[in-house]
């Protein structure tokens, strides 16, 4: 099994930083381990202070599922198979912006970012988790 690197987080956490640059949007990403622990963290200037929880949740929630946090949404809502599955783990977050860092066919961790819409939180998720596997 692969582990996620100090280098390979700083590589996620600056691409995020440059695709939120490019949408003019400040954000917070959280970089997580493989078992959901902090590896690597960035507030942006004038990003939300509310955000650095959503941002680690999105993270922690893909990383202990490994898939993208806005998956689970359909287990959870009501009539949902597993309805009430946010609530579990510590809470768990439950829409896009979050994604498992795969190097190979490994999930190493996951990335979360929040402060902007949705929409940019994920097109930010989405460009810090290439990072990764574009470079291995």
């Amino acid at each position: 099994m692969s582990m996620l690197s100090l280098d390979e987080a700083e590589r996620v956490i600056t691409a995020g930083v440059v695709r939120a640059a490019e949408l003019s949007v400040a954000v917070n990403i959280a970089v997580l381990d493989a078992g959901a622990n902090l590896k690597a963290f960035v507030r942006m200037d004038s990003a939300l202070l509310g955000s650095i929880d959503i941002a680690m949740g999105k993270a922690r929630t893909s990383a202990l599922f490994q898939m993208h946090s806005e998956a689970l949404f359909d287990f959870c809502k009501p009539g949902g198979t597993s309805f009430g599955l946010e609530n579990s783990n510590g809470g768990l977050v439950v829409f896009a912006g979050g994604r498992p860092l795969v190097v190979v066919d490994d999930v190493v961790g996951a990335v979360g970012v929040s402060g902007g819409s949705v929409a940019q939180d994920d097109a930010i998720a989405q460009a810090a988790a290439a990072a990764l596997s574009a470079v291995v």
